[in-house]
C-alpha cells in the first residue's frame, strides 16, 4: 500500500468528488428539513401558518429518508443492519455480470447484429478521408505512428526478416522468368524501345575502338611474319582494320536502316520468341535463375533490401510529417482519393470489412462474453460497488434531493386539503 493510500489522500477522482459533493448536499437538505420541522413544531400552536411549513418539512424528511434508504440499499446495508433485500449489487454481483455479458451477446456480439450494423458502414470512405486529409498534429496520427514504430521494433527481427526474405526467395523460385523476359523484350521491340539500347552498344563499341588502337596495332604486329614487319605492311594492315571498324561504327550510328542493325533486330526478335516458346532456352534461363538464387551474393542482396525497407518503414513511422510531405505522402493521398471515388473498390473493401467483422464476432464473440462475465465474477464485492457508485452516485444523490423536495410538496398539498376540508 502506498503512502497516499495509508493516509487516505488517494488521487482525486472527478466522478468520485462530484458524487461526494452531491451526497453532502442531499444529506444537508435532509438535515435542514429536520431543523425546519423542529422549529415549525414549536411555532405551530402560536402561529397556524407555520403548520404549512411543518407539513412540508415533515413530508420532505419522509421522502428524503425513503430515497436515502433506497439509494443506500443498492450498494450496502443501511446503517450496517442486515435488512432483507438490501446491499443488492454486492449480493448479486455474479448475476449482474452474467446479465451484462448476455446483454452484450444479444445486442452487440452476434453475427446477425454485427452484419446489420455494418451494412451501412462506409469503412473504405472513412479510410479514404483519413488518408486524403490526415489530422495535422492530432494524437490519433502521432499515436498510430508510435504504435507502428513500436510494433516494428518489438518484432523478432531475425524471424521476421527470415520470413520476408524467405517469401521473396520463394516467390522468385516459383516464378518462371523466361516468358516474362521474352514478353518484355517483344514489347520493347514493338515500341522501338530497343533502339536506344542498340545506339548505346554502337557508341560503346566506337569508344572502345578509340581507346584500344594500340592494342589492335600490337596484335597485328605480333601476328605478322618478319617479312611483313620488315616492309612495314603490318602498320598499313592495322590502319586498314581500324579505319574499317571506325567507318562501320559511324555507319551503324547514322544509318538506322543499316543491314547489321536489321540483323541485330532480327536476332533480338528471335531471342524474344525463344524465351517465350523454346523449351531448351526456357530451361537454360530457369537453371541460370536457380543458380543466381542459390548464390551467396543474392542472399546478401536480399538481406540488404530487407534492412533498407525496415529502416525506411521505421523512419516513416517515427516522422509521419516528413513522410506525408514527400512522394509517399502524395501516393497515400492519391490512394485516399481513389478509395472515395472508385465505387467498385469501395464496395469491395466495405464488403471485406463486413465479412471480417462478422467472422471475428462469430469466432471470438463467445470468448469476449465469457471474458466479461468472468472478469466481473473475479472482482470482489467492494470493487464492484465502488466502481458503480462512482459512475452513477452523482445522479443517485439527485434522486435523494428530488425525493426531499417532492415529498415536501406532497405534504404541503395534503395539509392544504386538510385545512380546506
Amino acid at each position: 500500500m502506498t503512502l497516499l493510500e495509508r493516509t487516505g489522500l488517494t488521487r482525486f477522482n472527478p466522478a468520485q468528488g462530484g458524487a461526494r459533493g452531491m451526497k453532502i448536499i442531499a444529506t444537508g437538505s435532509l438535515v435542514v428539513m429536520a431543523g425546519v420541522f423542529l422549529l415549525a413544531n414549536t411555532l405551530d400552536d402560536a402561529y397556524p401558518a407555520w403548520g404549512f411549513v411543518k407539513a412540508f418539512a415533515e413530508a420532505a424528511m419522509v421522502g428524503g429518508l425513503a430515497d436515502w434508504f433506497a439509494v443506500t440499499a443498492l450498494f450496502r446495508h443501511p446503517l450496517g443492519l442486515p435488512i432483507p433485500h438490501t446491499a443488492i449489487i454486492p449480493r448479486n454481483k455474479d448475476r449482474i455480470g452474467d446479465t451484462l455479458a448476455q446483454f452484450l451477446r444479444e445486442n452487440f456480439l452476434t453475427p446477425s447484429v454485427v452484419a446489420r450494423r455494418m451494412r451501412g458502414a462506409d469503412v473504405a470512405g472513412a479510410i479514404g478521408r483519413f488518408l486524403t486529409d490526415p489530422p495535422g498534429e492530432g494524437r490519433l496520427r502521432q499515436g498510430a505512428s508510435s504504435l507502428i514504430a513500436s510494433i516494428l521494433e518489438a518484432l523478432d527481427q531475425e524471424r521476421l526478416g527470415g520470413m520476408v526474405k524467405g517469401a521473396i526467395a520463394g516467390r522468385m523460385k516459383a516464378m518462371e522468368v523466361s516468358p516474362l523476359l521474352g514478353k518484355s523484350l517483344d514489347a520493347a521491340i514493338t515500341e522501338d524501345r530497343h533502339v536506344p539500347v542498340l545506339d548505346a552498344v554502337i557508341n560503346w563499341a566506337s569508344r572502345t575502338l578509340d581507346a584500344n588502337e594500340d592494342l589492335i596495332r600490337g596484335m597485328v604486329h605480333d601476328k605478322s611474319g618478319w617479312v611483313v614487319r620488315f616492309t612495314g605492311l603490318d602498320a598499313r594492315v592495322a590502319d586498314g582494320i581500324i579505319d574499317g571498324l571506325r567507318r562501320l561504327t559511324v555507319e551503324l550510328a547514322t544509318d538506322v536502316n543499316h543491314p547489321l542493325r536489321a540483323k541485330a533486330e532480327d536476332s533480338l526478335a528471335a531471342l524474344a520468341w525463344d524465351l517465350q516458346y523454346d523449351e531448351a532456352v526456357r530451361s537454360k534461363v530457369e537453371s541460370a535463375k536457380q543458380d543466381i538464387i542459390a548464390n551467396k551474393a543474392f542472399g546478401d542482396w536480399i538481406d540488404g533490401l530487407w534492412e533498407k525497407t525496415r529502416a525506411g518503414l521505421l523512419k516513416s513511422a517515427r516522422d509521419p510529417d516528413a513522410t506525408m510531405a514527400g512522394r509517399f505522402g502524395e501516393a497515400v493521398r492519391a490512394l485516399g482519393a481513389t478509395l472515395q471515388e472508385d465505387a467498385r473498390l469501395k464496395a469491395t473493401i466495405n464488403q471485406f470489412a463486413r465479412r471480417a467483422m462478422v467472422g471475428a464476432v462469430a469466432t471470438y464473440g463467445a470468448g469476449i462474453v465469457t471474458l466479461v462475465s468472468e472478469t466481473i465474477r473475479g472482482w470482489d464485492a467492494r470493487t464492484v460497488t465502488g466502481r458503480l457508485e462512482n459512475a452513477v452516485g452523482r445522479d443517485l444523490q439527485y434522486i435523494r434531493i428530488n425525493g426531499t423536495l417532492v415529498g415536501g410538496l406532497v405534504g404541503l398539498v395534503i395539509h392544504s386539503v386538510e385545512m380546506v376540508a
